[in-house]
């Protein structure tokens, strides 16, 4: 039997492997705390997923709660998760939109868009949650940005495991969030102690992250503040979680050639990069203007090549 042709512009899929890679602490706008697990040194994407921030659990209850100035983004989609609190988004494109727990932000930047994300003034006294880039492939860096707001995701319980597919296809089913190339992103938990299997695309790279609780795949146990890369080839992952435990799967198609990304953008040239900064920095109108925010937006930092 042939082998299945690889698309254009993709790779194919890696070995298996167990790699542990160590989150970094960052700070997110003004003040707030995070983990942030892609990209690090020693790997930069899984699939086409090139960014994953952790934040909270964190009491919000006598601060400001999350709050990050207007700032661009080229090349890139951001998709945003909550497990508990309140976040509003606001955009270039007029978007005002308030995302709570069970629901999906996603903004495709494309050839540039500019946001803010805020704490609302009446909200829940914590925030937890997830927010992750998605390189966009070669033939849509050009789009016309957009923003889509998913209230509902599909949901699926396995193995008693209760899963919701964020992005992609997975469990058979197909999450409505428009996508580029080909890619899964997975919540999972657990409501009660349970050993399960996890189907896998085997043509997919994939890496697991531990939110909450305990959980050991294949054997090997996960560690908050780490993200275990997997690697490809694997059509399922051997799962055993505690009670009340919480995971997210990400996976993809790895592409062809590695992208290059500095500060909120992501290209394929240095140059690129380097002009996205000084439009940003001089207010040129392609990236638009957020509207409402009622504090100072963000420099780009001008990049050292």
């Amino acid at each position: 039997m042939n082998p299945e042709p690889i698309p254009a512009g993709l790779a194919p899929a890696p070995p298996p492997v167990m790699r542990r890679f160590a989150a970094s602490s960052k700070t997110l706008g003004e003040g707030m705390e995070i983990r942030r697990a892609l990209p690090t040194q020693a790997r930069r994407m899984v699939g086409p997923w090139c960014f994953l921030d952790h934040f909270g659990p964190v009491d919000i209850s006598g601060g400001q709660g999350m709050r990050v100035g207007p700032h661009p983004h080229i090349g890139l989609q951001t998709v945003t998760w909550l497990y508990e609190g309140e976040i509003l988004h606001r955009d270039s494109l007029g978007s005002l939109q308030l995302i709570r727990p069970g629901q999906l932000n996603l903004m495709t930047s494309g050839r540039g868009i500019s946001h803010s994300e805020e704490s609302p003034q009446e909200r829940s006294p914590r925030m937890h949650g997830l927010q992750f880039w998605i390189a966009l492939p070669d033939g849509a860096t050009e789009i016309p940005p957009a923003f889509e707001h998913y209230p509902e995701l599909p949901r699926v319980e396995h193995g008693g495991l209760h899963c919701t597919v964020l992005v992609g296809e997975a469990l058979g089913q197909r999450s409505p969030a428009r996508m580029y190339s080909p890619v899964m992103g997975l919540d999972v938990r657990s409501p009660q102690a349970t050993t399960a299997p996890l189907p896998l695309d085997s043509q997919f790279e994939h890496a697991v992250l531990l939110t909450g609780g305990e959980v050991s795949v294949d054997g090997e146990a996960l560690h908050t503040g780490e993200l275990l890369y997997l690697g490809g080839q694997r059509s399922s992952l051997a799962v055993r979680a505690s009670a009340d435990a919480r995971f997210a799967v990400i996976g993809g198609r790895a592409f062809a050639d590695p992208v290059l990304m500095w500060w909120n953008f992501v290209g394929r040239d240095k140059a690129a990069l380097s002009a996205a900064c000084r439009e940003w920095n001089a207010e040129a109108p392609g990236f638009g203007e957020v509207r409402g925010y009622d504090g100072a937006r963000l420099s780009a930092p001008l990049p050292p090549w």
